[in-house]
């Protein structure tokens, strides 16, 4: 069995026609070639279980009907109850739940990186989340932006700190684009994470908010050296958050250039 990481694609990268036309947009997906996708929204109170849950099948239905298979999905934990969680990925076939921004945790919100007070509960109750949903044969990790590496008074980023109060059992998912915009090196990030890092999320481009995304090695962000220093990583997974190119070609040519780089099968 190849020891490469799979290739994925964040359907947040095309959120305007995902709710506009599912199937047709899944569709569209499988066609450039991508075989893996990465849901959003699961996990949160943003409606009743019985309509979350609904949502999920759907959304399976739409995805078997395409031929796709589920890598990992984001989502939250904005109640005490995980059985909801629990049912709609075990409607998704995913086994992984990545975190992405604190606001998704009941009771915080993302200034909680640089506040040493707060930052011990948050990763307490993640570090409690991966523990229970772990009875279910369910991964939790987190997803990082930028504001993770807020300064702490005693001088440490906020993210440094996170994962050295975090539980063994909580996983990364590393955003390189992100990482580089706080200013990090994302090879030094992923070995310091080590064997936590399940996956990244690969763009490049000019870094920064607002800043259009462009083809993966025409901006700032070194993805050869990450997927090099990554060969533990599980899924390597393509994402634009914003782009003056159309989607879907941006989409195609960066699924080119990721398995150029030889360490990615789709």
């Amino acid at each position: 069995m190849s020891s490469k990481a799979r290739l994925s694609v964040q359907l947040y990268s095309v959120r305007e026609a995902f709710f506009s036309d599912l199937a047709g947009t899944l569709a569209r997906i499988a066609d450039l070639g991508y075989c893996h996708v990465e849901p959003f929204g699961f996990g949160h109170g943003w409606a009743a279980p019985a309509e979350r849950l609904e949502r999920a099948r759907e959304l399976r239905a739409a995805l078997d009907e395409a031929g796709l298979t589920v890598s990992s999905v984001h989502g939250g934990l904005s109640d005490g109850d995980l059985a909801p969680l629990v049912e709609e990925c075990r409607i998704l076939g995913a086994d992984t739940v990545f975190v992405p921004v604190p606001e998704l945790v009941e009771g915080f919100e993302r200034n909680v990186f640089g506040d040493a007070e707060r930052l011990p509960a948050f990763a307490a109750r993640l570090t409690a989340a991966s523990e229970e949903l772990a009875g279910h044969g369910i991964n939790l990790g987190y997803h990082n932006h930028e504001f993770e590496w807020a300064k702490l008074p005693d001088g440490r980023s906020g993210y440094d700190a996170f994962w050295e109060l975090a539980g063994e059992r909580l996983l990364a998912e590393l955003d390189v684009y992100w990482a580089t915009a706080a200013g990090q090196d994302p090879v030094a990030v992923l070995k310091q994470l080590g064997r936590r890092a399940a996956a990244v999320h690969l763009k490049d481009g000019p870094v920064g908010h607002d800043q259009p995304q462009t083809p993966i090695g025409t901006g700032e962000v070194q993805i050869p050296a990450v997927l090099a220093a990554g060969e533990h990583l599980g899924w390597h997974i393509a994402e634009i958050d914003t782009t003056d190119l159309d989607v879907f070609d941006l989409l195609e040519s960066n699924r080119t250039a990721i398995l150029d780089l030889g360490r990615t099968v789709a």
